[in-house]
């Protein structure tokens, strides 16, 4: 019976046993969804490898592209966007700090972690075509096409043999 789990390391740690793998595994996809920071590693003092990488939809109309990012977790004033001619930069940075006391144990976490994520638009917008709206975790922009960048679409004819 052939099985896809990861290759052991020759040097390291002993190997760990089935279900802890898939326990690790298990929590580190449910991280991904709750938008912590990738850890690579094992145990409490890992580091963080990949830092946030959110999701990003992209969406065009005839008059504008819609940027919509999924950031749980991160603060508006921890958000920068800003455009680099006809490049949108998105980058920012989360950090959250734990504590939990109880009679038999202390715990104290912190996790951070950066992200910057680029778009090119393919035009350079005006000033005053972005429109831009942070609420609950989510970044949404609106970036209004110049005149010049709005075309029309045409039908393209395919012969078949």
């Amino acid at each position: 019976m052939q099985t896809n789990l990861p290759p052991t390391p020759s040097k390291g740690p002993e190997p760990q046993p089935f279900f802890e793998q898939l326990q690790q595994e298990m929590e580190r996809l449910f991280d991904r969804f709750r938008g912590y920071p990738t850890v690579s590693g094992q145990g409490p003092m890992a580091s963080f490898s990949d830092g946030l990488n959110p999701a990003i939809d992209v969406a065009e109309t005839d008059d504008a592209i819609e940027v919509t990012a999924e950031i749980p977790g991160v603060g508006s004033d921890d958000i920068d966007v800003s455009l680099n001619g006809d490049l949108l930069v998105i980058k920012g940075e989360k950090s959250d700090e734990h504590t939990q006391e109880d009679k038999n144990y202390h715990l104290h976490e912190r996790s951070y972690g950066s992200f910057r994520r680029q778009i090119p638009l393919g035009f350079t917008p005006a000033d005053d075509a972005i429109e831009g709206k942070f609420a609950d975790g989510v970044l949404r922009l609106s970036i209004a096409k110049p005149a010049e960048a709005k075309t029309t679409s045409r039908k393209i004819t395919i012969n078949a043999k």
